[in-house]
């Protein structure tokens, strides 16, 4: 590791940045005693003659790149594909970053620019657009001109995936998913030609949002993506051609533990599942009882807009922070409500709270126990809620 500026001892380090050039390293070694100048001439002569294995090949042929890539990249060895394919699909009329940045243009007033400005994410788009397959070995197997031929397609096939999750999912930020590789599959779904449109029949959009809540609840981008991804793609293009489609066919359990272990953090995968699970009853404000702007909360995606039922100041001296930061103990409540409810218990900041208190608990999925002052009762309780709403979202 390499040191501070601060924590160089010249008395003990010798910088290994002047072995490779004359002027500097007879600067750095001037003044030396003879013993350790003769040592450092000793460790520069193994610098400069020590041989470095190097391989080196030539194809023309795409795949076999796709294989020295991926290996390249199991090393953890970041290599640029967006260049490799750019340099592929490039013509004096396509240029594909140009592209790229010019698709991140549309989609920023919708609040998903940054899905423009991730080329990893595009890149899986027009792989698996185009060959069925997100795999780094299908990307750089891509053949250029069919890239600029489809690549209409495969805009419409983003745009039309997150309209989808915009519409049907309340998501309005990248940063809302609990997985952006969610995007991959339905941009495959909506990837047709300017002239046509996917035909969106009520059992479908069922489908499709029980196969997006599977995948959240059963963590399935977790681990073995690229192999969950390519059975998904599969699933969309039958589903999408009226054929059999086992979309969302894998074992997905929720339980009560989901809620009660899992911890709020807001850039967590369970927590944002937790979120938009709430979103989807469109919370009203504890204080005022009106609807709450879920556009410009889930926009401004932190956790300001969230806090806990059970006040940290109410809880503190009986209960661990784990125990305070259960998911069960969170619900819409931006920072100007918190403030007005305070850090009492919940029975004294009923007073505080709109009327239609059933209402505002039944969006918000708590039960009345809330406001009998017992947190474990009302933590296993709202489990509960929690549980059988998230089971019907993956029946």
């Amino acid at each position: 590791m390499a040191l501070q500026p601060e924590e160089v001892d010249s008395d003990r380090h010798f910088p290994l940045k002047v072995l490779f050039s004359p002027a500097e390293y007879r600067a750095a070694t001037r003044g030396l005693e003879d013993d350790l100048a003769l040592r450092i001439d000793e460790m520069q002569k193994r610098f400069l003659h020590a041989s470095l294995p190097t391989q080196s090949f030539e194809t023309e042929e795409q795949a076999e790149v796709a294989i020295v890539f991926e290996r390249v990249n199991r090393l953890g060895i970041a290599l640029d594909a967006l260049q490799l394919l750019t340099a592929w699909t490039w013509s004096e009329e396509f240029d594909l970053q140009e592209q790229f940045r010019e698709l991140a243009g549309e989609l920023e007033p919708f609040g998903f620019g940054d899905v423009g400005q991730d080329p990893n994410l595009l890149l899986r788009c027009c792989a698996a657009v185009i060959s069925g397959d997100a795999s780094p070995n299908a990307l750089v197997s891509l053949s250029g001109a069919v890239v600029r031929q489809r690549f209409e397609e495969i805009q419409n096939g983003v745009k039309g995936a997150i309209d989808f999750v915009r519409r049907d999912l309340r998501v309005e930020t990248l940063a809302n998913l609990p997985y952006s590789a969610a995007l991959v599959p339905l941009a495959v779904l909506f990837a047709v030609p300017e002239n046509q449109q996917v035909q969106m029949a009520g059992s479908t959009r069922a489908r499709i949002l029980k196969w997006f809540w599977r995948t959240c609840f059963s963590r399935r981008y977790s681990s073995g993506v690229l192999r969950s991804l390519k059975t998904d793609i599969a699933a969309m293009v039958d589903l999408r051609e009226g054929s059999e489609s086992n979309l969302g066919d894998f074992a997905t359990s929720v339980e009560p533990e989901f809620f009660t272990e899992n911890t709020f953090i807001s850039s967590v995968v369970n927590t944002k599942t937790f979120v938009l699970m709430l979103a989807q009853q469109d919370p009203y404000s504890f204080v005022s009882g009106s609807p709450i702007d879920l556009g410009r909360v889930l926009r401004e995606y932190n956790r300001s807009e969230f806090h806990h039922l059970y006040p940290r100041a109410y809880l503190r001296e009986d209960h661990e922070s784990r125990e305070i930061n259960r998911l069960t103990n969170f619900a819409f409540i931006s920072r100007s409500d918190n403030q007005q409810l305070g850090g009492v218990a919940p029975s004294e900041y009923r007073a505080v709270m709109d009327a239609d208190e059933a209402e505002i608990l039944g969006r918000s999925l708590c039960p009345p126990s809330l406001f009998d002052d017992d947190y474990e009762r009302f933590t296993a309780e709202r489990a509960e809620l929690l549980v059988a709403t998230a089971r019907g979202l993956i029946a």
